[in-house]
């Protein structure tokens, strides 16, 4: 009898932002769905002069409006000043598709942050696994090292991704379940530093890679291209 296949170690796309398609596959949330005053959106940037770089005809751009306030009558019963996407469920005749990442090092995101330049310290990326609490979230801060609209590559070690649940910091910090991903997103937290103003963050790709991909371009150098841009949605 074969045993499953060992999980490959090269470098891949988890999710890309290039079409609508892929815009479609994911969901949006914020503090204005449930009384607060933030605005969220998750749009295709079809511009040219924005995409050319990286040799896109189209990226993702989550953007909208960050507010601390809430609506009449919400006055303490809701904590505002978020927004959020995420990937939607992936359902097949055997069970939603979740991702193994335990062979890799990296969540790697290939992004372009503009906005307000105060709303640009507050973006976290997120992790929901198959572990024994639905309600846990993983998360890491993102470090924008460019600040002039440009394309770069973050890389987030999957080791100091940290446990959170309800919004806040899990006292007891546990092993991420890496071989069971459930859903990867993007949130910006103003509520947490009391920032508002208008973000946004163009998402090209989610990838995870290895130390040995790891290719850190200075500020104002062109990233390389992407030879291995292929979505595996294999169950």
């Amino acid at each position: 009898m074969e045993g499953a296949d060992p999980v490959s170690r090269a470098p891949r796309v988890l999710f890309a932002f290039n079409s609508t398609e892929d815009i479609q596959g994911f969901a949006t949330g914020c503090d204005g769905d449930i009384g607060g005053l933030s605005t969220t959106h998750l749009d295709l940037e079809t511009s040219p002069e924005i995409n050319k770089s990286i040799g896109r005809t189209a990226t993702g751009k989550f953007w909208g409006e960050m507010r601390l306030g809430v609506k009449p009558g919400m006055d303490g019963k809701l904590r505002s000043g978020y927004a959020g996407l995420r990937n939607k469920k992936r359902p097949t005749l055997f069970g939603n598709i979740t991702e193994d990442v335990s062979m890799h090092d990296y969540l790697a995101l290939r992004v372009r942050i503009a906005g307000d330049p105060k709303t640009r310290t507050s973006f976290f990326a997120n992790i929901q696994t198959n572990g024994p609490m639905s309600s846990d979230l993983w998360q890491h801060r993102i470090y924008f090292q460019r600040h002039d609209n440009s394309w770069e590559d973050v890389y987030l070690p999957f080791e100091n991704f940290v446990r959170t649940n309800s919004g806040e910091l899990s006292e007891n910090q546990i092993a991420m379940a890496r071989d069971g991903i459930r859903s990867i997103g993007i949130s910006i937290l103003g509520g947490n530093s009391g920032i508002s103003g208008h973000y946004e963050l163009g998402i090209d790709s989610i990838r995870i890679v290895n130390e040995e991909d790891v290719i850190r371009t200075p500020p104002g150098e062109k990233l390389p291209p992407l030879e291995y841009h292929n979505v595996d949605q294999e169950p």
